[in-house]
């Protein structure tokens, strides 16, 4: 038990920083304002059961997808930052066209909110390629004997469990936290929010584009 304990606080720690999901609230909150409470709150849900079923594969069987399709997590990296990046300028330049902004946003159907459930709420918004590499590289590194990988496997469910509850907290009640700080506050939360996205796509790809660098020049040698 102690070493699924170790494995579960490993598991969290790392996870954790990327995911989030407290400087995730303000952009969650800005792409669903105009939703009633109660629609916003299923969302949030969804997004976490969303998160939870990434992780969780992420962990157990991420490695051996990557392999099977030939693709090596520095690419994973590189990709997924694009994507970062791409949505973390569209979140910085969204309040230059406000009214534009707000004219879309009526036209949605209530009905059809779920539809952005999975892209881009929960990937890459929240379980972004930093999350789901790092939920990889863990479980690569998870034992192979039948006891220790069940109990490592106990531990990821229950460590994915915890992030995926904090998600639905978080972006379940942004709008708390929008009425706390007060709309000038949450504008620049979400502006900050917003340039940390692309600095964090931005590190992400960086570190793909690293490791990718550093393999060439170690074959070239």
């Amino acid at each position: 038990m102690l070493e699924t304990a170790k494995n579960l606080l490993l598991i969290l720690s790392a996870l954790f920083p990327i995911v989030n999901p407290l400087g995730g609230s303000p952009v969650f909150l800005s792409l669903t304002r105009d939703y009633p409470t109660s629609a916003r709150r299923a969302l949030a849900r969804q997004v976490a059961v969303n998160s939870f079923v990434l992780l969780v594969s992420s962990f157990l069987v991420g490695t051996h997808i990557l392999n099977f399709f030939g693709i090596s997590i520095p690419v994973v990296q590189v990709g997924g930052g694009l994507v970062v990046i791409s949505n973390g300028w569209a979140m910085l330049k969204q309040k230059e066209e406000p009214d534009r902004g707000r004219e879309v946003q009526e036209k949605i159907d209530l009905q059809d909110i779920f539809r952005n459930a999975f892209y881009p709420l929960t990937l890459p918004l929240t379980v972004g390629p930093g999350s789901i590499s790092v939920a990889i590289t863990l479980g690569a590194n998870l034992p192979h004997h039948l006891g220790a990988n069940l109990l490592s496997i106990l531990a990821t469910v229950v460590g994915s469990a915890i992030v995926a509850a904090s998600i639905y907290i978080c972006y379940g009640f942004a709008d708390r936290l929008a009425a706390a700080v007060g709309e000038s506050g949450m504008g620049i939360i979400l502006r900050l929010s917003s340039f940390l996205l692309v600095c964090i796509g931005v590190q992400i790809m960086w570190n793909g584009v690293s490791a990718l660098i550093h393999t060439f020049a170690s074959v070239a040698r």
